[in-house]
């Protein structure tokens, strides 16, 4: 199971609850059957703090990254409209946990 974290003097502090929790396991069983939206869909979620999840700048640029790195085109802008109101840490955070996912999807893809 995926567990959000924040950002809070650099330990992770649970933001998100049951909800947010459901739509990224609906997302992302919509993307493992090929809908790159559905990251994008994520992103926008975070980024106005609905459908159950909390607004949350750090997850919207990590899902708006991700969709772009898939070849959402419309991902990237939004991830450049986030990250100005995001501090350079926020941003960096984002990144990492961007590239973890990554990472591990991309291993899990090679295991299937």
């Amino acid at each position: 199971m995926i567990q959000l974290t924040g950002i809070d003097g650099g330990a992770g502090v649970v933001l998100q609850g049951p909800q947010a929790n459901a739509l990224v396991a609906e997302c992302l069983a919509a993307f493992a059957h090929g809908s790159i939206a559905a990251l994008y869909d994520l992103g926008v979620a975070f980024s106005t703090g609905s459908h159950g999840a909390a607004c949350d700048l750090v997850e919207a640029h990590k899902w708006f990254n991700i969709a772009a790195a898939r070849g959402h085109e419309e991902a990237a802008w939004c991830r450049a409209d986030v990250s100005e109101e995001m501090t350079a840490r926020e941003i960096a955070e984002a990144q990492r946990r961007a590239r973890e996912w990554l990472k591990v999807d991309a291993a899990e893809r090679r295991a299937a």
